[in-house]
């Protein structure tokens, strides 16, 4: 730690650097890392820690894995990441890219302004609800494009996944009082080693559906940005293989966490929901309490490894453990059981299902099952495309609806509140549902939204960005085909006039 104690005070002045830099240099410390942000470049330095997951010991590993930082995310944010240079020592002066034997090595950046981290838009006010669905659908198209094999593979079992939970408890066991509790410990512990112990068949489906892949491994606000108006993921996981080499669930759950972790739980569900139309993974969404309670627990453990760190001033260790005690919490909390259920969306096109089903999914944070995704997903095409009339034959309607049923009781059994969001408008679809929750004692809701004719109609004619394929004149054809709730049905109705503009007092 001798060379970066020494270096830091020389790479916080501007004259350090064969470039222009600003007057005044910012650093920003993690445990494992220092970044000077000069201007027009951002440099990083890795410490020389080993904490058994991440070896920085010596400066061979730290060049090491500075070239593997430049590999991995060369793939994914290629115009950001640039070399790895030298700095070489002359008495007291360090030297970047000098001549002679190095002493250590940074990573040299091209520097974004930091306004666009997607963290300082957050505490901003500047990150909104489109943004979120934007993310979802990046982070879906990243891991389209992720690299898989069979080493890769072997990274899913559940010998080997569990390994860095097992770390995870091993490492923290000293911050007893110290941000984490016993009682917190024990259940969280037993939480995943019962998950473990009870669901290897989950895990080894994970690894026939080949979603282990390469994925980021850290997926948080502070490692995605805008750059050149598009939203940029960076700093991928380079030093840890099975950190990277991961279920796909892994890194939507770290993005997850971390919103919820700053209290927007309803931008953690908009980005899911888009994440899921974009894959149709809903078979990874049973593992998101399992790996949301893992990333709150790793933020813990991160945080708490500053209470350690000499470099560190005592009051940023204050909040550092503050900021820890949260995190240990909150990987807890995700650990408890919770009830599922299940709400039915019933009305004609344009009645404002979607827009009400996104309102509860938010509030409630439930799993959003749009009939329109499915009924494309099934037909293997993307949801922004126009379906043929083949995907709307009767056959393909009854698929659609069997899917949805399906997918409904499998994630509400699961402790999720699932909307099933289609027109339900058929005695026969509604009964498949309340058959189906009623022999898994699953709590049922139907929302039928309704509207005047003309009011809908102007809805479906002016409708545009939305997947849906439907058009004004199918309105009158699907109001003679709608069928009457029966009277069993009724005792599950809510019903909300979408033109009315207190509608959402009517579903609170």
């Amino acid at each position: 730690m001798s060379n970066l104690a020494a270096l830091i005070p020389q790479m916080q002045k501007a004259e350090f650097y064969p470039h222009s830099a600003t007057d005044n240099i910012e650093l920003i410390q993690t445990h494992v890392s220092a970044v000077f942000l000069t201007g027009d470049y951002a440099y990083k330095l890795k410490k020389e820690v080993n904490f058994g997951f991440l070896d920085y010991s010596t400066l061979e590993k730290r060049k090491h894995f500075l070239e593997e930082e430049i590999k991995m995310n060369g793939v994914i944010a290629p115009e950001l990441y640039l070399e790895v240079v030298p700095i070489t020592k002359n008495g007291d002066r360090f030297i970047l890219n000098g001549t002679g034997e190095a002493i250590e090595y940074a990573l040299k950046m091209r520097q974004f302004p930091q306004e666009n981290l997607f963290i300082n838009l957050f505490e901003a006010g500047k990150l909104d609800i489109e943004q979120m669905a934007e993310l979802g659908k990046i982070v879906a198209q990243f891991h389209k494009e992720a690299q898989t094999n069979d080493y890769i593979s072997s990274f899913g079992t559940v010998a080997k996944i569990r390994e860095a939970f097992d770390e995870n408890y091993q490492q923290t066991q000293g911050y007893i009082d110290r941000g984490q509790t016993q009682e917190q410990l024990t259940e969280t512990k037993a939480y995943t080693d019962k998950f473990f112990a009870e669901r290897e068949d989950l895990f080894n489906s994970r690894i026939t559906n080949n979603k282990i892949k390469e994925c980021h491994g850290d997926l948080h606000l502070k490692n995605i940005c805008l750059w050149q108006d598009k939203i940029q993921l960076f700093d991928r996981i380079e030093f840890n293989e099975p950190f990277r080499f991961v279920d796909v669930m892994y890194d939507v759950a770290f993005t997850m966490m971390d919103l919820e972790a700053r209290g927007k739980q309803d931008f953690a569900n908009v980005f899911l929901n888009a994440y899921l139309e974009q894959t149709a993974d809903y078979s990874g969404v049973p593992l998101l309490p399992l790996y949301l309670s893992r990333q709150a627990y790793v933020r813990a453990k991160v945080t708490s490894f500053l209470l350690d760190d000499p470099n560190v001033p005592e009051t940023v260790k204050q909040e550092a453990q503050a900021t820890a005690t949260d995190y240990y919490k909150q990987a807890w909390s995700y650990a408890q059981n919770r009830q599922g259920k299940l709400i039915l969306m019933s009305g004609l096109s344009g009645a404002g299902k979607t827009t009400v089903a996104k309102t509860i999914a938010r509030k409630q944070s439930a799993i959003h099952l749009r009939s329109d995704a499915v009924r494309k997903q099934l037909a293997g095409i993307s949801i922004e495309e126009k379906g043929s009339d083949a995907i709307y034959t009767s056959e393909m309607s009854q698929k659609t609806y069997d899917r949805l049923s399906e997918l409904g009781i499998m994630l509400a059994k699961e402790g999720f509140t699932v909307i099933l969001d289609a027109k339900y408008d058929r005695i026969a679809y509604r009964q498949q549902v309340i058959e189906a929750v009623n022999s898994n004692n699953i709590p049922l809701q139907i929302i039928n939204c309704t509207a005047p004719i003309e009011v809908l109609r102007d809805r479906v004619t002016n409708r545009t960005g939305d997947i849906s394929d439907a058009t004004a004149d199918l309105l009158a054809s699907q109001q003679a085909n709608a069928e009457e709730f029966t009277s069993e049905e009724k005792t599950y109705v809510t019903n909300v006039d979408t033109s009315k503009t207190n509608w959402e007092e009517q579903i609170s």
